[in-house]
This record gives structure tokens, sequence and C-alpha cells, in this order.
């Protein structure tokens, strides 16, 4: 008898706990796909920029008439005013049909003079001229020091698509320097630009009103959305030039604020939520029951850097997907460096 009850508990000890249990199923994790609701907000799109204190470039004088240099009417370090006389060339007159004297003797050459005035205002950095010596049009014999100053920095795309409207007035602080103060002609100009001007885009005004379609969310590469700013590679300059009566000097770092609109009582979803490009975007829809995202088109506004305007497409209350599908969410604190929660596409 106890041989036969050892047995029993050998076979349970050694043999059937030695059963694989690989056919038993494992327990099914279900991942929930956060959402969010569109909500009414004010969206301020405000942009900061750094940047620094430029000395404006020195104005070229360039002769305007041919002939020889009369006088000099200025010399170098003096202050001068648009229009103020330079210096004044002698030009020989052509006669078409001279006269000759009884005598024979030629006509005496006749003579115009001509005054090379300032270009610009400011202060004369230098002037080549000598008298009797020959210029001719156009030749730059000078330069003029306005003694303006600009702040001047660099933009990214995203910044760039936020600031396409008219944005009003920048306020600029300086680093060590006076109390902030109001810079009224902003001028943003593409580095892709080499003509001089034509890529720029002037930038003074009132601002954007509610609602309107100026400052744009735009997508990053891939085609998520959300705060990326298609990389830290500057596209773009932002430069506005510095009151007279504010006292500065070349190199001081500056911080630029630029306002580009506000959009009162909007309805606004996160810019994870988002992806396009200028004024269209795809938001996903939450399904209902656990179904699939339904995705929609619809027309953005402006953005703050975090949110963004819905101007059609979407109304208040509506549930969409947090984040754009593929795209990364936001890093999970209780997760380790690197470890990043992604959303399944489709």
């Amino acid at each position: 008898m106890f041989a036969i009850i050892a047995v029993a508990l050998v076979k349970i000890a050694f043999i059937d706990g030695l059963k694989s249990t690989a056919s038993e199923p494992a327990p099914l994790a279900e991942v929930a796909i956060p959402t969010v609701p569109a909500t009414r907000a004010t969206i301020t799109n405000t942009v900061q920029i750094k940047g620094t204190v430029q000395s404006d470039a020195a104005e070229s004088v360039r002769s305007t008439s041919a002939g020889s240099v009369n006088k000099v009417f200025v010399e170098q370090g003096t202050t001068v005013s648009q229009g103020d006389p330079l210096f004044q060339v002698k030009a020989e007159r052509a006669v078409t049909n001279p006269q000759v004297s009884k005598d024979g003797t030629p006509p005496k050459p006749v003579y115009d003079y001509f005054n090379v005035v300032a270009p610009g205002t400011g202060t004369l950095q230098s002037l080549s001229t000598l008298i009797d010596q020959q210029v001719s049009v156009g030749e730059t014999v000078g330069k003029i020091d306005p003694g303006t100053y600009t702040v001047a920095g660099s933009v990214t795309a995203a910044q760039q698509y936020r600031l396409l409207g008219k944005p009003g007035p920048a306020e600029i602080e300086l680093v060590g320097g006076p109390a902030p103060f109001q810079c009224g002609e902003v001028t943003l100009k593409n580095n892709a630009s080499d003509d001089g001007g034509t890529g720029s885009v002037g930038m003074s005004g009132s601002g954007g009103g509610p609602g309107m379609g100026v400052g744009f969310a735009m997508a990053g590469p891939g085609g998520g959305g959300g705060q990326q700013d298609g990389g830290s590679t500057p596209t773009g300059t932002l430069s506005c030039a510095v009151p007279s009566d504010q006292q500065v000097f070349a190199g001081l770092g500056a911080t630029m604020t630029v306002s580009a609109g506000v959009a009162t009582d909007v309805v606004t979803v996160p810019l994870t939520s988002v992806k396009g490009s200028v004024k269209d975007g795809v938001v996903w829809i939450a399904g209902s029951s656990g179904g699939a995202p339904e995705q929609r088109q619809v027309q953005l506004g402006l953005n703050d850097g975090s949110a963004v305007e819905v101007v059609s497409g979407l109304s208040e209350g509506e549930q969409v997907l947090e984040f754009v599908p593929g795209a990364p969410a936001a890093q999970d604190p209780m997760m380790g460096p690197a470890q990043g929660t992604y959303i399944p596409a489709g």
C-alpha cells in the first residue's frame, strides 16, 4: 500500500509538473488610444525669436555725372543729410556745329557743372574724390554710414509659417540694454532668396483679426503633426529697424516677440492631433464602440505652438485622436528615456 502511494506522489511531483503550458491562451492586453475633445479657446499667435543688434550697412556714394571734379564741398567724417551736395563735376558740353572765328581760332569749350549729392543721411565715412580727378557715371567714390541699427534673427520653417500674415509691431528686449521697446517695421526674408528682396515679405500693420487664416499649422517630415518645426535649420530671417530714439550697440543680444494675430473663442485641438500643411489639415475622429477612427479634412487657422484653431470641419466636443496615427506620442514620464508610445497607423 505504501509503495503505491509513493509512486503516485512521484508521478504528481515530477511527471505532471513537467507538462507544457504553452497551449494555454495568454491574457490579451488592450491598448487604449488616447483621445481629446475639440474645445473652445483663445489662440494668441505670439512668436519669440532670438536675434542680435546689427549695424546697418553703409550706403555707397556714386557719381551721377562724368567729367572732372571741380569742387569738394565736405570732408570725411561730416554729418550729411540726403540731398546735400558732396562734390561738383565739370563736364565739357558737346557742340554739334562749332563756330570758327575769322582768324581760324576754334571756339572756347563750354562746360556744365553738376553737383553730386548725398544719397542718404548719416556720417560721410569716406570720399575719395580729388580736384581735377576724372570720374565716370556710376563710379563709387565714397560711403555714408547711416548710424542706424537693425535687430535680426533666424526663424525656422514652423515659425515662418506662423508669420505668414501681417503681424503687429515687434517688442524688442535687449540683453543688458534699455527697457523693452516697440519696433514697427518687421520684415521676413527667405534665406533661399537671392534676388535682392523679392523673396521678402513686409509685415507692418495692426495684426490679424480673430479667426484670420494666418500663422498656420505645419506638418513635419513624415506627415506627422504637432509642435514639429521642420528641423532646426533656419529657413528665413526676421528683422526690425531699431527706432532712432533708442541707444543700442552692435552685437547686443535681443529677443523679438512678434504677435501675428488673435483668434477669440474658436474651436481648437492640440497640434499633435493634426496632420497637414498651410490652411488644410487632417484629424482622426475617434470611432464609436471601439470602431476604427474616421479621417476628416479640416481648415486650420492660427496656432500658438501647442494648439491650433480649426476654422471648419470640426465641431466643439467631437473626440479626436490625440496623436496622428503612426506618429510618436509624447514621452510617458513613467517610462525610461527613448521609450515613447507609438499610435498604430490605420
